[in-house]
Parts: C-alpha cells; sequence; structure tokens
C-alpha cells in the first residue's frame, strides 16, 4: 500500500472491533510512526502510552461514557506537554496532530482501523483525569486523544466529501482550478 493509497483509504471506524488481539511488534510499528512525526522547533510535547494488558482495558472501559473504542483490543492514549519554543509558543497541538494523523495512516497500513478520539477525552467530564490517574500520568503531561486500535468487526463506512472545487483554490481564495 502506499501512503497515498493508505490515506484515500483511511476512514474513522466507530464501531465493535474484533476481539483479535493486535501483535506488540504492529503496534511497536504504529508508536514509531507517531514519534516519527514532525515537533514544531523539535520541541517534541507528544508522549504515547499503549495499552494491551486485559486488566488495565477493562479499568479504562469501566469509565468511557462512549462506545467508540470500548471494544478495541488496544488504546493508544497520545499526550501533550506545553514547552514553549519558538518566541514563547508552544506547538504541541500541531505535534500531536501530527502524530495522530501518522499513527492512523500506520494502523491502515497494517490492515487495522481507529479513530481519532478527542472530543470525549477531554470533555467536561473528567475522562482525561481518570486516564491520566490510572496509567499514571505525570501532572505536567495533558491526556488529549485516545485512539482505539483493532480488526473491523463490521463494513467500513467512507463519508461524501465536498467537492475539491469547492476547498482547494490556486493563488487566491474562491479561484478555480
Amino acid at each position: 500500500m502506499t501512503v497515498f493509497e493508505a490515506i484515500k483509504s483511511r476512514t474513522s471506524y466507530r464501531r465493535p472491533y474484533l476481539e483479535e488481539k493486535v501483535p506488540r511488534e504492529d503496534l511497536m510499528k504504529i508508536l514509531e510512526a507517531g514519534y516519527a512525526a514532525p515537533s514544531g522547533c523539535n520541541a517534541q510535547t507528544t508522549s504515547f502510552i499503549c495499552v494491551d494488558d486485559e486488566a488495565i482495558l477493562a479499568k479504562l472501559r469501566e469509565n468511557m461514557r462512549h462506545p467508540v473504542g470500548k471494544t478495541a483490543p488496544a488504546l493508544i492514549f497520545i499526550l501533550a506537554q506545553d514547552i514553549p519554543s519558538y518566541h514563547g509558543k508552544s506547538y504541541s497541538v500541531q505535534d500531536y496532530a501530527a502524530a495522530i494523523e501518522n499513527i492512523l495512516l500506520e494502523t491502515v497500513e497494517l490492515g487495522y482501523q481507529s479513530c481519532w478520539v478527542e472530543g470525549f477525552v477531554k470533555d467536561d467530564k473528567g475522562f482525561d483525569k481518570i486516564i491520566a490517574e490510572i496509567l499514571g500520568v505525570p501532572a505536567e503531561y495533558r491526556v488529549v486523544a485516545m485512539l482505539p486500535i483493532g480488526k473491523a468487526g463490521s463494513e467500513l463506512s467512507h463519508v461524501e466529501k465536498k467537492p475539491m472545487e469547492d476547498r482547494v483554490f490556486f493563488n487566491g481564495f474562491g479561484k478555480m482550478l
């Protein structure tokens, strides 16, 4: 599979996963893809915790208020640190976004599915704090996203994209291709 094929075939999978465990070797490749992502001013603000232990997964699932990822055999949690770099700004959001996209693409390339889950992690109900407590995340890190990893238990669906000419322009906004 080429990178472009992975980009075109990737979709957000929000349905139940097969119970089949994800081999640690595959999880390491997926994590390496996230680790290899670019980082603003090389501040390297993004860290990762992969959970594939059944007992820890059970604790996390008990506290999930949304079904996305509840059946996944592995979960990757994305952690961010606000490390000031260029002109005192932190690029942690850009850093973890790049890392997540790399992870999603490598996940597809290896034959698995995932979904970028951020809203339910950082909601006002404190799931991020519960995750941090269960996983022993130090206070200087924020849990910003969860990526369930596993084999799809049902058929994939792809959303309809707006026509390219409605979103892609050359030499100024609204200028057609």
